[in-house]
């Protein structure tokens, strides 16, 4: 993919990482992950795999029994496992989920169960934040979590709560002070470690949300649910604050994730218009095709050294709000680009499952949507970066 300047990552760096997560996800060709799609089950064979190879152990620091990697070495991982034609979305929440419990759990529940999570024992793979009424508008979310002795106890819904059937732990964001008693309304949040294994039918309904990818995601009814106390993360009330620290982690991913899903679109598409011949010549011969290939490569490139400037200032715990989800907007554009050239230039064969182009299509336009959409990064630039007024 030509030169690199000296110092600044491209596709071509940490080739430990990638050549180890390549060789891995080779082991699980593309008929595997199209009979799951297929089926709309989960990749637990997938799962164990990388659980046992330590890589999602790698937020974690190795006195817990991780890996103790950066997130710009986790970034790899993610955009190697979506290069490979698979989904990190299966497990891409026991990594972000760790910028919360690492950076402000105490002691004693990283004891408890950093080192868990490390061996595959507990899988930490959701985090229950968004409301039906209150959207993107964290600060309005309605669900409660009373102090009543030792415990909370919690009441409310949540949606779009993905992973619960297949995770032990939730991180959940619940108000323990009313709106109107907060200072801020970002005030008044804090942060409660749920044990889904208990939790289930004991204070937790779940409803499994049907989507077109093969996602597997819940709307979550909270009636009187109890949590210990001890079970609190970080300090009550400042929930929000600590909550950004696995928000930004996660859209740095979730960027590295679409950079992979671009390089395989792009890829992919490249080496369809050089061998199909159409009125005797490859239709890669054709500007009409060339170009919006070109274009793709150039923005998902472009996408890409924004991923590693997100993940080195969160690495060196610098705020990195707007790099995050910049590198989010650009990189989902990136991969939305590349997944239109490809399944254009495809033709008809771009919707047959067998060429895995209509999946990964369907996989990858999630991310203008999810976790965040691209509407609310653009607002957010305007104002926090460019100084604008506030428009809602």
């Amino acid at each position: 993919m030509g030169a690199r300047a000296v110092g600044v990552p491209d596709a071509t760096s940490h080739q430990d990482i990638r050549t180890a997560v390549r060789d891995l996800c080779g082991r699980f060709p593309p008929e595997y992950f199209r009979r799951i799609d297929h089926a709309r089950a989960y990749p637990e064979e997938f799962l164990e795999a990388l659980t046992k190879a330590g890589w999602l152990a790698a937020l974690i620091p190795e006195e817990y029994g991780g890996t103790g990697l950066t997130l710009t070495e986790a970034s790899v991982i993610l955009e190697e496992i979506n290069r490979s034609g698979a989904n990190s979305g299966a497990c891409h929440g026991q990594m972000y989920n760790m910028g919360t419990l690492v950076r402000h759990g105490s002691e004693a529940q990283k004891r408890a169960y950093l080192p868990k999570i490390a061996s595959g024992e507990l899988r930490l793979q959701a985090m229950g934040v968004t409301e039906p009424t209150a959207g993107t508008d964290t600060t309005k979310i309605t669900t409660t979590a009373v102090r009543k002795g030792d415990r909370y106890i919690v009441n409310g819904q949540k949606v779009w709560t993905s992973r619960v059937q297949h995770s032990d732990l939730m991180i959940l964001l619940a108000r323990t002070t009313p709106v109107s008693e907060a200072r801020k309304k970002s005030d008044g949040l804090s942060i409660l470690l749920v044990d889904l294994r208990t939790a289930i039918d004991h204070g937790i309904t779940g409803r499994p949300i049907p989507n077109m990818v093969n996602h597997e995601t819940n709307e979550l009814f909270f009636d009187d649910l109890e949590i210990p106390a001890a079970n609190l993360i970080g300090e009550e009330g400042k929930g929000f604050r600590h909550l950004l620290d696995g928000l930004n982690a996660e859209r740095a991913l979730i960027a590295a994730e679409c950079v992979g899903d671009g390089y395989w679109f792009i890829d992919k598409v490249t080496k369809y218009a050089s061998e199909r011949i159409v009125f005797d010549r490859p239709i890669g011969q054709n500007q009409g095709v060339q170009f919006p290939i070109a274009k793709a490569y150039a923005n998902t490139r472009a996408a890409d050294l924004m991923r590693y400037e997100a993940c080195a200032m969160y690495d060196a715990r610098r705020p990195c709000g707007a790099e995050a989800n910049m590198a989010l907007m650009l990189a989902a554009a990136a991969s939305w680009e590349a997944a239109n050239a490809c399944l254009q230039f495809h033709g008809g064969f771009g919707f047959a499952s067998e060429y895995d182009v209509e999946r990964k299509f369907r996989e990858t336009r999630l991310y203008q949507v999810a976790p965040l959409s691209t509407n609310l990064i653009l607002s957010y630039i305007a104002e926090h970066v460019l100084g604008l007024p506030r428009s809602f």
